[in-house]
């Protein structure tokens, strides 16, 4: 039967009754072949979505990313991905993709557009000054507490244990006593 029949009378009229082979093949079909065999190199990497720590083979061609798959030799996924990992390509190359800090003053309408280290210097001196404003050192009864509850920290899913550990340290010798993870929650 000639491929170019509809897939289905290629099915009522062959033996491949359920269009599992020959049937469910077609001229245009036939000329396809995997976006992966044109990658230049695969890369290793992580899913960043959530703590799961999927693995993925990120397929370069040109130095840019042209597909992202499970990596089927990673223990934790064993090659599947999730929905929000399968299409974890768009964080890398979407147009609508962030490449700069975006602030908004009080009372502001409009972004404005700051450089990294300005933002983190003023991240830095806004965690100083809440420190400060909310420090407690000593109770009613004099006993030292040496704690704020003018700020507190919720990480995020995707890190590992040992920046869950640097942050939970940090956060606590800067007297923070509201230290929690999403990964709890």
């Amino acid at each position: 039967m000639a491929r170019s029949a509809p897939a289905l009378l290629r099915q009522l009229l062959t033996d491949d009754h359920l269009g599992l082979s020959t049937a469910a093949r077609s001229e245009g079909s036939e000329r396809m072949e995997p976006r992966t065999r044109a990658a230049d190199r695969v890369a290793r990497s992580i899913c960043p979505y959530c703590a799961v720590g999927c693995g993925q083979r990120v397929y370069v061609k040109d130095e840019k990313v042209i597909q992202i798959e499970g990596d089927p030799d990673s223990p934790i996924s064993r090659g599947r991905l999730c929905p929000k990992g399968s299409s974890s390509r768009a964080l890398h190359e979407h147009p609508a993709r962030e490449y700069k800090v975006k602030y908004r003053r009080a009372h502001g309408t409009e972004w404005e557009e700051l450089e990294l280290e300005t933002a983190m210097d003023m991240i830095a001196d806004r965690l100083i000054a809440a420190r400060d404003a909310g420090w407690e050192d000593v109770d009613e009864h004099g006993h030292r507490l040496h704690r704020t509850l003018g700020f507190a920290h919720l990480g995020g899913a995707t890190l590992d244990d040992e920046e869950n550990y640097l942050i939970k340290k940090f956060f606590s010798a800067m007297g923070a006593l509201q230290i929690e993870n999403q990964a709890r929650i």
